[in-house]
């Protein structure tokens, strides 16, 4: 209650401030225009059919969003949670998420085109960044297999004919130190261009080691990217991307629960203190490459082709018992190779617009596992297939119509030279979408959208019964209608949506005692709304206001542990909501406040533990000159703690950040 009061004398003082703008200027101002790249055609976000959260670079910058998990807390109905394993993450879109042991995703990443469609490498991070789109819904037609309920697209800034750079120099607690780069311009004029970007970041951990008395939870790691930029003739681009991100961490941010230490007698964890005698580490790294090439024949049609290619490679010790006593020791050495090939063709007329495509990737998956005394090692292999296509037809003016179909396989096999096991197996798959849209307005646009979500099935390593060697395709139905409008000359857009799934086949844990696999056990409903707000108040000061609402319950779902059919699933908050102010005058004056609320979160699928509903504000103030900024700036800034405790682990959170950030352009 306290930060909610607190945010609101805030922002009120804001509006006070911003009382005294002439009443003359109110007719000039408008909110700023942004093009995404949804359905892989340009086009304006207030005109796509579809729930959609954009942010460009000033938007990022405003917000302190560096890293692809500070998306969560201003995008409605999305979660990011960390892994504990450095770089990787698992996104909760709607409700829905994958089990950890299919080692997949249900909300896709595309970083230039690159497909991230595993947990391992997801939180990559954001620098040198044009737009990040996020699109909630299954994407699977144009997107596909890991598409299930949304997309996360990132697009690098493109080089031009300008010199441009920027530094800017991030110092906080803990010792924060964070710098950060960008460099992009022409090498032959009309011809040859190229961007440079970095990052390095280091801070000390916020957990204590209660047995050494060190930090338990240090955190390092460096990031580079390179793009050349070659338009030999006026209608054919050719670029190549590539990047590396390095991550060297200490331990993670979990402990154990009071009940988990009970059961084995040990010592609780205490506030953000672990007891441990193993040197835990965290070391990864990954590195990508792409190579994009687009030719218009006209002004209407044009041919894409992504060539990509993304290596993984993590390692870790970490103990699972954190208390000094030789229990669960572990060590995971995993690598992760994956080449993609996309080629599509796609026109853009008044009355039509479509998208045609072939894609491709293969996969290359190894595990080499050590806990305690046992070992686990294992190779996994994929190959998938697509043909896809969506079109978009005005039937009138005002009223349109899209469709769109994607058939996909996909065969994988793996070999677990630990158990002797052998599978493989093939899946396929259709993911077709209907939409209608209709201007009620020229301001104001509605529409409906059914869709399919799927992710394809795979296998059990450690199977001891042929009847769980494999899980099968999990697949759901999405249907949506929704709002978006444009009002009082483009000073407020309102958009809203509404949303039903029926999942079938869910790919759940499923206990057969006593041994544990991932089958198709459960069936689920989920539903709920979503709602952001923008508003240009004055010319110089903008707010901004999100909400989701998720219900998602198990129609179905039981095994030799219990009945958890009508629970809630796990990880999925009741509702997101962020309330925002950005107050920018002519003279430099910058003043941004955000206050951030999560609900009541079941941690289990047997609803006995749960985090309650919290809130957080950020706030951010500043100096803005033609070629440099300065900001003091404060990320939860009352320190609240929204620790999770569930039945065997404690996760921390993040406790409050406070710094000075220094932007210097050239």
């Amino acid at each position: 209650m306290k930060i909610f009061q607190s945010a609101i004398v805030v922002i009120s003082i804001l509006i006070a401030i911003n009382q005294s703008i002439a009443e003359s200027e109110q007719s000039k101002i408008s909110l700023d225009s942004i093009t995404v790249t949804a359905n892989k055609q340009e086009e304006n976000i207030q005109d796509v059919p579809m729930s959609i959260t954009a942010f460009d670079e000033l938007i990022l910058d405003d917000k302190n969003i560096s890293s692809i998990s500070e998306l969560t807390d201003y995008v409605p109905n999305l979660v990011i949670n960390a892994q504990g394993v450095s770089g990787s993450a698992r996104p909760v879109m709607r409700g829905m998420s994958a089990e950890l042991g299919t080692k997949s995703v249900s909300t896709a990443m595309f970083i230039d085109g690159i497909p991230v469609l595993t947990f391992a490498g997801y939180e990559d991070t954001l620098q040198n960044i044009e737009r990040v789109e996020v699109l909630r819904g299954p994407q699977g037609t144009l997107y596909g297999k890991s598409a299930e309920v949304g997309v996360i697209n990132i697009i690098t800034r493109q080089p031009d004919n300008t010199y441009r750079g920027k530094i800017s120099v991030d110092g906080g607690e803990d010792y924060k130190k964070e710098i950060a780069f960008s460099l992009s311009g022409p090498i032959a004029q009309d011809k040859l261009f190229f961007g440079l970007s970095g990052q390095y970041y280091d801070k000390e951990g916020f957990i204590r080691n209660g047995y050494t008395g060190d930090e338990a939870n240090d955190e390092a790691h460096w990031y580079g990217k390179g793009q050349l930029k070659w338009t030999p003739i006026d209608d054919l681009d050719i670029s190549l991307i590539f990047s590396q991100l390095e991550y060297d961490n200490d331990g993670n941010t979990m402990g154990l629960s009071k009940n988990g230490a009970a059961a084995l007698g040990l010592t609780a964890s205490g506030d953000r203190e672990v007891y441990s005698d193993l040197d835990t580490k965290e070391e990864s790294y990954t590195n990508s490459q792409a190579l994009k090439v687009s030719y218009d024949f006209n002004d209407t049609l044009n041919v894409t082709s992504i060539t990509s290619h993304r290596f993984s490679k993590t390692e870790f010790d970490i103990d699972y018992d954190f208390n000094p006593v030789a229990l669960w020791p572990a060590s995971n050495n995993n690598e992760y190779d994956k080449i993609a090939q996309e080629l599509r063709l796609s026109s853009n007329t008044e009355k039509m617009s479509w998208v045609a495509g072939i894609y491709y990737d293969k996969d290359e998956d190894t595990t080499d596992v050590t806990m305690a005394s046992m070992t686990r090692n294992r190779e996994l292999g994929g190959e998938a297939y697509a043909l896809f296509g969506q079109l978009r037809y005005a039937l009138t003016p005002k009223l349109g119509v899209t469709g769109g179909l994607r058939y996909e396989i996909q065969d994988k096999d793996m070999q677990d030279y630990t158990s002797g096991n052998s599978f493989d197996d093939t899946w396929d798959d259709f993911a077709p979408k209907f939409s209608v849209d209709y201007a009620i307005t020229g301001q104001v646009m509605g529409y409906a959208t059914v869709a399919k979500g799927f992710r394809s099935g795979g296998f059990n390593a450690m199977s001891t019964d042929s009847e769980y060697d494999s899980y099968d395709s999990e697949e759901l139905w999405s249907y949506e209608i929704g709002f978006k409008s444009q009002l009082f000359e483009n000073r407020l857009i309102v958009n809203s949506a509404l949303f039903y799934m029926d999942i079938d086949d869910m790919q759940v844990t499923e206990t057969i005692d006593p041994w544990t696999y991932i089958t198709n056990a459960a069936t689920a409903v989920s539903y709920g709304a979503e709602l952001e707000i923008q508003v240009k108040i004055t010319s110089q000061f903008t707010m901004t206001a999100n909400v989701g609402y998720t219900n998602i319950k198990f129609d179905e779902y039981q095994d030799d542990s219990g009945d958890y059919s009508d629970n809630k699933a796990p990880n999925v908050p009741e509702y997101t909501f962020a309330i925002g102010g950005q107050y920018r005058t002519g003279n430099g004056l910058y003043i941004g406040v955000d206050l951030i609320g999560v609900g009541k979160t079941y941690l289990e699928r047997t609803n006995t533990y749960e985090r309650d509903a919290y809130q957080l504000i950020n706030a951010k103030i500043g100096y803005e000159a033609e070629n440099w900024d300065v900001y003091l700036y404060g990320k939860n800034i009352f320190d609240e703690d929204y620790s999770s405790e569930g039945e065997t682990y404690m996760t921390y959170s993040d406790p409050r950040e406070l710094g000075v950030k220094l932007t210097y352009r050239f």
